[in-house]
């Protein structure tokens, strides 16, 4: 998990398997394989990102 502040957006990134399990719920968000951009403008949505990270999180544990 990384984030990086940019001019117009903040990049999030949860690795393609953490975007591609909630592409539903990034729909809203300008998405690449492995990034999610939000814009500087409009509020980060703390509870998506705490989802995804959580997922991450379980996700790496599982592979030990």
């Amino acid at each position: 998990m990384h984030f990086a502040a940019f001019k117009n957006h903040i990049g999030f990134y949860p690795t393609s398997s953490g975007i591609s399990r909630f592409k539903n719920e990034l729909s809203n968000y300008e998405v690449s394989k492995g990034t999610v951009r939000f814009p500087i403008n409009e509020p980060i949505p703390f509870d998506l990102v705490e989802k995804i990270v959580k997922y991450r999180v379980k996700e790496n544990s599982d592979k030990r």
